[in-house]
C-alpha cells in the first residue's frame, strides 16, 4: 500500500520518504482521517502538530534519523467493509456490514430493497400487514430483477392471525427465499420454525446445513436465548405430526440454532421495548458466547445492533462495542426509495428526537402492545391513545357515552361506528372468520376490532399521502430520526428529496470509520477540535474521492 507505515525499532518519529516519489503534503486533520486506506500521521512540527498521509513512521525507542520529526500519533487504515464481523458479510454475500430493516406495509419497499442490494448491502421487504398474495407478487418481482443480489423479506409474529403468518412462511418456502428477518416475536412459532428447518440436511462432511437463514430482531435477553437455541422439541413434534416437516428434518434441527444471526433492537420506531443500546448489546454478546459454548454449533453465532442507528457516532459506537453489523430503520422511511409518501418524508425531515410517542399497536391491540410513532405534525398519537382509554373504560361500543361516541365518529373515524363495523366485518369474512365468531360472543372484542380498523387504516393513509387524513397518519418513528436530522442540517441531505438510502448508509459507514480512526489519535494524546470531525454528509462523487468500496475492498 502506498505510504504504509514502516515499523522500526530504533525511533519514534516521522520523516518524509523521498524514495516513494510522493510529494509531501500537509493536510487538515479531517482530510487526513478521511483517506481511510492510508495511515494518518500527526507530526510535531516547530509550528505545532500537523497531519499528513505521506512519509513514513519509525516506531520504537531511541532517536530517529537526521531530519526526522517527533511523531505525535498515528491512525491506521480502516476499511468500512470490515467494521463488523467479516463472516456476516461473507455468509450473506455483502460488501458492507449494514442492512435496511423491514418496515411494515411495504414501507421497506421493493425499490428500497433493490437499491440497497445493488449497493452491496442488504434490504428486507416489509411484508407485515400485506396479504400473502401481495407478498408473493413482490417476492417474484424481486427474484426476477435481483438475480444473484442478496435480499430478504420480513416475517412478523402475528399472535392474532397465525394463519397469515404460516401462509407467508409457506410463500417464502414455495418461492425458495433463503433469508428472512423475524421481528416482534415473544416466542418462536410453528411458522417460523417450519421456515427455518425445511430443507435441512447433513452434508458429506457431517455438518448440518440449514439453507433457510433467519436474522431475529429482539430486545430482550430471554427472547434472544430462544433464538440462539435449537428449535423447541414441542414445536418440531407438532410440525412432524401435521406433515409440515419430516422426521429427519426435526432430528437434524436439534443441531442448529433457530437463528444464527440476531439483531439487538434498541429504542426504535414501530414495535420497541425502548431498550438502551449501551446496556443491551453487551448482555446479548455475553448471551451469544454462552450459547455458543453450551450448544457447540458448527457455525458462529453473531449479534448486530438496530435502534437509533442514524448518525456516524452511533454507528461507530455500535462497532466499538462489538456489533457484527448495524441496521437502519426510521431513516430509510425518510428516503426517496421508501414505500411511504412525500408528505410523510417531509414530516420526518422536520422531526426532533423528542417528537415521538407510544401508541397502541393494531396487530396486538388487546394485548396492550405499543408502537412508537411520530407525533409532530399529526394528531394520530392522541387519537390512538383515546381509543385505548375507551377500550379500558367500557365493555362494548354501546356502553360508550353518546358525546364520546359522537366525537369518535366526527373526528377519528369520520363515519358512523356501525359503518366501521360493517367494513370490519367484510374484511374478516375473508381474512379470519374466527374473529367474527369471537366478536359475536364478546362485545368488547367487537369494540377492539372496530378500534383496530382505525389503527390499521392509518398507515395506509400515510403511505399514500391522503391529504384529508394528514392528522391521522401513523408514521413509525424512533428518536434516531431526530438525531439524523440534526446531523444532516445545513447539508444537501437536509432536503428530503436528496435522501437516498444507499448514500445515507455509505455516509454512515464512511464517517463512522473516520471517527474510529480518530479514537487512537486521541488515545495517543493528539488533540482534535470538533471542527476536525464534522462528519458532514458527502455526495457520491465526494465519497468516491476517498474510497471506492466494492466487494469488500477499499482503495484510495
Amino acid at each position: 500500500m502506498r505510504g504504509a507505515a514502516i515499523i522500526h525499532e530504533n525511533a519514534s518519529c516521522w520523516q518524509a520518504d523521498p524514495a516513494s516519489g510522493e510529494a509531501l503534503v500537509w493536510l487538515a486533520p479531517e482530510e487526513a482521517l478521511r483517506r481511510l486506506a492510508r495511515h494518518a500521521y500527526a507530526v510535531r512540527c516547530p509550528d505545532g502538530v500537523r497531519f499528513t498521509t505521506s512519509g513514513r513512521a519509525l516506531l520504537g525507542a531511541g532517536s530517529g534519523p537526521e531530519g526526522a520529526l517527533p511523531l505525535a500519533g498515528v491512525a491506521p487504515p480502516v476499511d468500512p467493509a470490515r467494521l463488523g464481523d467479516a463472516s456476516f458479510c461473507e455468509d450473506h454475500g455483502l460488501a458492507l456490514p449494514l442492512y435496511a430493516g423491514s418496515m411494515a406495509h411495504g414501507i421497506s419497499s421493493e425499490t428500497l430493497v433493490a437499491a440497497m442490494g445493488r449497493a452491496g448491502m442488504l434490504g428486507f421487504y416489509g411484508a407485515a400487514g400485506e396479504s400473502p398474495g401481495k407478498v408473493e407478487e413482490a417476492l417474484a418481482r424481486l427474484q426476477e430483477t435481483l438475480a444473484g443480489v442478496p435480499f430478504g423479506f420480513n416475517l412478523i409474529n402475528s399472535p392474532n392471525d397465525p394463519a397469515w403468518e404460516m401462509a407467508v412462511a409457506e410463500v417464502y418456502l414455495r418461492r425458495g427465499l433463503r433469508l428472512i428477518e423475524a421481528s416482534a416475536y415473544i416466542a418462536p412459532t410453528p411458522a417460523l420454525v417450519k421456515y427455518r428447518v425445511s430443507g435441512i440436511y447433513r452434508a458429506p462432511d457431517g455438518a448440518v446445513v440449514a439453507p433457510n437463514r433467519v436474522i431475529a430482531k429482539v430486545s430482550r435477553v430471554e427472547i434472544a436465548a430462544r433464538f440462539f437455541a435449537p428449535p423447541a422439541e414441542k414445536i418440531l413434534r407438532g410440525l412432524v405430526e401435521s406433515g409440515g416437516i419430516s422426521a429427519e428434518e426435526a432430528l437434524l434441527a436439534a443441531e442448529v440454532p433457530l437463528a444464527q444471526d440476531l439483531t439487538g433492537e434498541a429504542d426504535s420506531g414501530g414495535h420497541t421495548d425502548h431498550r438502551a443500546a449501551l446496556a443491551m448489546l453487551p448482555s446479548l454478546l455475553q448471551l451469544r458466547d454462552g450459547a455458543a459454548a453450551r450448544h457447540g454449533y458448527s457455525v458462529p453465532l453473531r449479534v448486530g445492533l438496530a435502534g437509533g442507528i442514524a448518525t456516524p457516532h452511533a454507528v461507530a459506537a455500535a462497532f466499538a462495542m462489538g456489533a457484527a453489523w448495524v441496521v437502519t430503520g426510521s431513516v430509510n422511511q425518510a428516503c426517496v426509495e421508501s414505500g411511504s409518501s412525500d408528505a410523510v418524508r417531509a414530516l420526518l425531515a422536520a422531526a426532533a428526537q423528542t417528537d415521538v410517542a407510544r401508541v397502541p399497536s393494531a396487530d396486538m391491540f388487546e394485548m396492550g402492545v405499543t408502537v412508537q410513532v411520530l407525533k409532530k405534525g399529526v394528531r394520530f398519537a392522541e387519537r390512538a391513545a383515546r381509543l385505548m382509554e375507551l377500550y379500558r373504560l367500557y365493555e362494548s361500543i354501546d356502553a360508550i357515552p353518546d358525546e364520546d361516541r359522537r366525537k369518535l365518529e366526527e373526528t377519528v373515524f369520520r363515519m358512523p361506528l356501525d359503518g366501521v363495523w360493517e367494513n370490519t366485518r367484510r374484511f374478516f369474512e375473508s381474512r379470519d372468520p374466527r374473529q367474527l365468531e369471537k366478536a359475536a360472543a364478546s362485545p368488547r372484542h367487537k369494540m377492539a376490532l372496530v378500534f383496530r380498523w382505525y389503527l390499521g387504516q392509518s398507515p395506509h393513509w400515510a403511505n399514500h399521502g391522503v391529504p384529508e387524513r394528514v392528522d391521522d397518519y401513523q408514521i413509525w418513528c424512533g428518536p434516531g430520526m431526530g438525531a439524523f436530522n440534526d446531523w444532516v442540517r445545513g447539508s444537501f441531505m437536509e432536503a428530503p428529496e436528496n435522501r437516498r438510502a444507499p448514500l445515507v448508509a455509505r455516509n454512515l459507514l464512511f464517517h463512522a470509520a473516520v471517527l474510529l480512526r480518530a479514537a487512537p489519535l486521541r488515545a495517543q494524546g493528539v488533540a482534535l477540535a470538533p471542527s476536525d470531525l464534522r462528519c458532514a454528509p458527502l455526495r457520491d462523487e465526494e465519497l468516491s474521492r476517498y474510497c471506492t468500496v466494492e466487494h469488500g475492498k477499499t482503495d484510495s
